[in-house]
């Protein structure tokens, strides 16, 4: 892969302060990353997957008042 290799070339000019940054946020962004797998993963579980994922489907009778409000009526 010629981007690891870049990557490689570029590290190895760095001081060693440098390195070390570079390391801390290369951890932080594979954590954000499994994060937001995570996440995505339960929003899919929640919402469905392909086509559905993130439609609203409603009832056939959403426009009829609820039983719970007849009172109030």
């Amino acid at each position: 892969m010629i981007i690891d290799i870049e990557i490689f070339q570029t590290v190895l000019k760095m001081p060693e302060s440098l390195k070390k940054e570079v390391l801390h946020y290369a951890e932080y962004l594979i954590e954000k990353y499994t994060k937001h797998e995570s996440s995505q993963e339960q929003f899919e579980q929640l919402h469905g997957y392909g086509s559905w994922a993130g439609q609203i489907v409603m009832s056939d009778d959403f426009d009829q008042p609820l039983e719970d409000l007849n009172e109030y009526m």
